[in-house]
């Protein structure tokens, strides 16, 4: 029997699933990012696979999302998308001593993964936590810097009045330099990482994600099975079953 507890550590909610005989045992672990605008009961598929597999599967909520949330616009929450991700890395951390104290996690065997805004913030992860020791990005994009730049350049041609200060803009801009991945690509450490991406995105532009996976692949060339890229041509931005299923095995193989 697959176990779904809904629990609360340090003020964020999370849920967390594990076949009834692991649940006091020590297994490894893997956290799920949902995406922007969602929340975490939309990832349970992936979660129910992974307990299936003996994993311990762990679902955050993002700041102002889910049962975080404070009935905020969507185009409003636009504006907080970067101290989200920001505030989601910092709670990974949180979360994971929380388990490890609890002795739950097997070896330090953790995986980390997400979708759209949850892959974004599991690129950024990986810039900070070494123990994090395998990953699967969807959607996602290492591109901090040159996706806010992109995002006020948008906001400019559309004559919007952001009505923030240039200082404000420009410390941010300081703090996601500090976890974009594509300027230190060497925190990687030829971790195991598994990309999906939809060659017709319209949210998380495919290309520059592409481009960071060719100029990533030198540093796995001793162990070239240990990084993949999937480009789904005819999908935009949903993920289908069959790279759910592909999350699942990554995680069973290099976990």
């Amino acid at each position: 029997m697959i176990q779904i507890e809904n629990q609360t550590v340090s003020g964020i909610p999370f849920l967390h699933i594990v076949k009834e005989e692991n649940r006091h045992r020590a297994v490894p672990l893997v956290f799920f990012i949902h995406g922007f605008a969602s929340a975490k009961e939309h990832n349970l598929h992936f979660a129910y696979l992974l307990a299936e597999k003996g994993f311990r599967a762990v679902l955050p909520e993002a700041l102002h999302h889910g049962e975080r949330g404070e009935h905020i616009a969507v185009e409003k929450l636009a504006g907080y998308f970067w101290d989200i991700v920001l505030n989601e890395i910092e709670e990974l951390d949180v979360l994971k001593n929380h388990f490890e104290k609890e002795g739950l996690i097997d070896g330090g065997r953790i995986g980390l993964a997400g979708t759209s805004m949850g892959g974004i913030t599991t690129l950024g992860a990986l810039t900070v936590y070494d123990w994090v020791k395998a990953g699967v990005s969807l959607m996602g994009s290492p591109n901090y810097v040159e996706l806010f730049q992109q995002q006020i350049d948008h906001i400019k041609s559309q004559g919007i009045d952001i009505d923030v200060p240039e200082e404000r803009v420009q410390e941010l801009m300081e703090r996601l330099k500090m976890r974009d991945l594509s300027r230190q690509p060497e925190k990687l450490q030829q971790r195991p990482l598994l990309f999906w991406h939809g060659v017709k995105d319209q949210v998380v532009p495919y290309a520059p994600t592409r481009k960071f996976y060719d100029t990533i692949k030198s540093h796995y060339r001793e162990q070239p099975e240990r990084l993949q890229f999937i480009a789904d041509e005819r999908a935009d931005h949903k993920v289908p079953r069959a790279a759910v299923l592909k999350t699942v095995e990554w995680f069973e193989t290099h976990l």
